[in-house]
């Protein structure tokens, strides 16, 4: 087997290595260094991390997180089918717009239930 054909991953993993390390060098050495204890304070899920393990939290960041992935997802599946509508027709058409009804449905039902009011 000829070690020549290995050069090339070789390559793009120094690079690859390269191109994620010199952005964090780079931002070490010439970016601002003025730490304090608000930034250095770890925050996560919307309230405090070091407390009782047995308090009770807000579940509205967990739903707008969740409701945000499933919207997110569902739009995903129009790149697709933008790309492909010529040839798939008007039963591709039609199935795409039942699809968007349903989440225009449950995007309207989530609003009025106002899951989507932060209070």
């Amino acid at each position: 087997m000829n070690l020549e054909q290995y050069l090339p991953v070789l390559l793009f993993m120094l690079v690859g290595t390269v191109i994620g390390f010199a952005p964090m060098t780079i931002g070490k050495i010439l970016g601002p260094s003025r730490p304090d204890a608000e930034k250095n304070s770890p925050y996560e899920c919307g309230f405090e991390a070091f407390e009782d393990a047995r308090m009770k939290f807000d579940v509205r960041y967990y739903l707008v997180a969740i409701l945000f992935i499933i919207f997110d997802l569902e739009i995903a599946f129009l790149f697709p089918w933008a790309v492909s509508l010529d040839s798939i027709g008007f039963f591709g058409f039609m199935a795409m717009m039942v699809f968007l009804t349903i989440l225009v449905v449950g995007f309207v039902y989530e609003w009025m239930k106002g899951a989507l009011d932060w209070e």
